[in-house]
């Protein structure tokens, strides 16, 4: 059976993001991801995790800024989408992976997502392909100092246009061309399915290459609950339960998906009916 880790950036939405962990918790989940740490104190994430007993599994490297009030004004206001492939923000970027290898230290959090960016208008994605793979190769050996993976993520360009990694082959292309071993693709279903489809086939052949660190599911097109849409789910985790078994891979799937009921009180609980089918 595969390991589900409730993303707290979707789930609950109905409650202060800090009593999120409880409610996991409460639900049966042992583990949680979420976008990002930076608005809450290192000390304060690492009590709710003990408290509750949960594992911190995935976040991402801020989007753009050095601090809490940047970060969040890159993300809210200036709709930044990571900056590991913009040219001329390296030291932005460099400055936000070790705050998230900080963060990460202080939360045992094995794997930091680096998010890529968008392709500015009037440039194409091989126009800054190589400020993305020096900048990921940097990453890599300052998260290897620590014992940390780091991850890259292929994001449909219907919910965010001219980002600039969309599809698993050319995630796992740059993998190769960087050649480290703690390089990872984050794998996430519902963008992998609405850009290319063939799910079942990607995880099947990815899988064993040792090169997923992490996937991530939500019902397509809705973004719901996985049993809501036109994915098979229980058909993909037989899948990965059999790719895992041969290879041994033992990660984590992030349920990274809004409830349909999730502003509602109970909501996100309430459309948990998929999680012990």
């Amino acid at each position: 059976m595969p390991k589900f880790a409730a993303n707290l950036s979707m789930m609950y939405p109905e409650l202060p993001f800090l009593d999120r962990f409880e409610a996991a918790a409460k639900d049966g989940f042992k583990a949680v991801e979420y976008l990002f740490p930076y608005a809450f104190s290192q000390q304060e994430l690492a009590a709710r995790l003990k408290a509750n007993g949960l594992q911190q599994v995935l976040f991402n490297a801020p989007p753009g800024g050095t601090d809490a009030a940047s970060i969040a004004q890159a993300w809210d206001k200036a709709g930044d989408k990571g900056t590991a492939a913009v040219p001329g923000r390296e030291a932005e970027f460099r400055a936000g992976v070790l705050l998230a290898l900080a963060y990460a230290e202080a939360l045992d959090c094995p794997r930091i997502h680096l998010m890529a960016g968008l392709v500015a208008a009037g440039q194409e994605r091989e126009d800054v392909r190589p400020v993305y793979v020096a900048n990921l190769r940097w990453a890599a050996a300052e998260a290897a100092k620590h014992g940390r993976d780091v991850l890259m993520e292929p994001i449909n360009t219907r919910d965010v246009p001219r980002f600039f990694l969309n599809r698993q082959d050319h995630a796992h292309e740059i993998v190769t061309e960087v050649g480290v071993p703690n390089l990872k693709v984050q794998m996430d279903l519902y963008h992998c399915q609405i850009v290319e489809g063939d799910v079942a086939t990607k995880i099947r052949h990815y899988l064993p290459t040792g090169a997923v660190g992490h996937f991530q599911i939500a019902g397509v097109p809705e973004r719901h609950e996985p049993d809501i849409g036109e994915l098979n789910y229980p058909y993909l985790f037989a899948v990965i339960d059999e790719v895992s078994a041969a290879c041994g891979w033992d990660g984590w799937i992030g349920c990274e998906y809004k409830p349909k009921q999730g502003g509602q009180p109970g909501g996100t609980s309430a459309g948990l009916g998929w999680l012990p089918r």
